[in-house]
């Protein structure tokens, strides 16, 4: 009887304690993926250059290449600047958008990543995509998932607290995903990945319901934990199916349509996923959500991130337009602009109840 495997791409090293920051040349040494020492350090001009100091004396053979932000033109530039110098990897040290960037660029010149947070803000820090700022707005663009994660709790801590709730937010909102990746299995036919959607439904109820707050350690071990899932659900998948469905069109249609007033992503779909669960009927689950993003001290209604209620009625009206072919729960109620502003007035008097 034949055995019918399949292989997941995954990193080959998940590091996620307090110190592990110490251990990044042993870590690259031990799993192969650089002996030489010969790395370029891709770094933010923040948490990335403080940190060039304390790592400068153990990665001698290590070029260091400031990034200046996480759009497009600053991700082909380090690419460029990388190209043809041999290296072994890329490290990509710093928040969200300069590991997005170290992403895209590794992709471009052929190299592994090894990427190594310094703050827990959304699930990129593992995934295979890269949301990168471009003429148009955002984009996202696929690319390898990271071949090494590194987390030292002690450099998140040291993070603004506003990051790492950003994290819970995009944590949290994997389990309206699901619930829109359902819906559309249901209602168009389109096949869901088992093993992406358990481990992405496992990563945002690890979080909803931990006692735990960002000033423990071991619930920033479970929310890392649950952004690794999360990245790793999405490879498997093949796209970002399983952790993004309507919260996520509302967040790009937020970006979009007020570019210099938009909140971190993971405060945008939070917000986003509690609202698409009130649309489909779930209360309870969406009160529930509401609750853990309170306690975390996230934002529940748009007024708390300086979009006033028409504003978020145009986000969610608009939001289908920003992922032409996926099919959520905006989708499928097709709801016109009368009809989103009722239901986020009953939204808003049931999370604030």
């Amino acid at each position: 009887m034949p055995v019918l495997t399949r292989l997941i791409p995954s990193p080959v090293v998940v590091d996620i304690r307090a110190g592990a920051l110490d251990e990044l040349v042993g870590i690259l040494a031990d799993q192969r993926i650089s002996s030489s020492g010969r790395i370029a350090v891709a770094i933010s001009g923040g948490s990335g250059a403080a940190l060039r100091e304390r790592l400068d004396p153990q990665l001698p053979g290590a070029d260091w290449y400031p990034v200046l932000d996480g759009t497009i033109d600053s991700a082909v530039q380090l690419a460029d600047a990388m190209r043809g110098k041999r290296y072994d990897a890329i490290v990509g040290l710093g928040g969200g958008k300069i590991i997005d960037a170290a992403k895209y660029a590794a992709a471009r010149v052929g190299l592994p990543i090894v990427a190594v947070a310094t703050n827990l803000s959304h699930d990129g820090i593992c995934s295979p995509v890269s949301i990168l700022d471009n003429d148009a707005g955002r984009g996202s663009y696929g690319v390898p998932t990271p071949i090494g994660l590194v987390i030292d709790l002690d450099v998140i801590r040291d993070a603004p607290v506003r990051f790492v709730r950003s994290g819970v937010g995009d944590a949290v909102s994997n389990l309206s995903a699901i619930a829109d990746w359902e819906l559309s299995h249901r209602e168009t036919g389109e096949p869901i990945d088992g093993l992406a959607a358990a481990m992405a439904r496992t990563a945002g109820e690890s979080v909803l319901r931990h006692p735990g707050g960002v000033g423990d350690d071991d619930f920033l071990t479970v929310l890392s934990e649950s952004l690794v899932l999360s990245g790793i659900s999405m490879s498997i998948a093949g796209d970002s199916r399983p952790a993004s469905g309507a919260c996520h069109e509302i967040s790009h249609a937020l970006d979009l349509l007020y570019p210099k007033r938009s909140a971190l992503h993971g405060e945008q779909v939070g917000i986003g996923a509690a609202f698409a669960m009130f649309l489909r009927g779930a209360r309870e689950q969406s009160v529930l959500m509401a609750q853990c993003l309170r306690r975390h001290g996230l934002p529940v209604l748009p007024g708390e991130i300086g979009f006033d209620e028409e504003e978020f009625v145009k986000a969610v009206e608009f939001a289908p337009q920003t992922r032409p072919g996926r099919f959520t729960i905006l989708e499928h109620l097709d709801l016109d602009h009368l009809a989103i502003r009722d239901a986020y007035t009953d939204y808003a008097k049931t999370v604030s109840s």
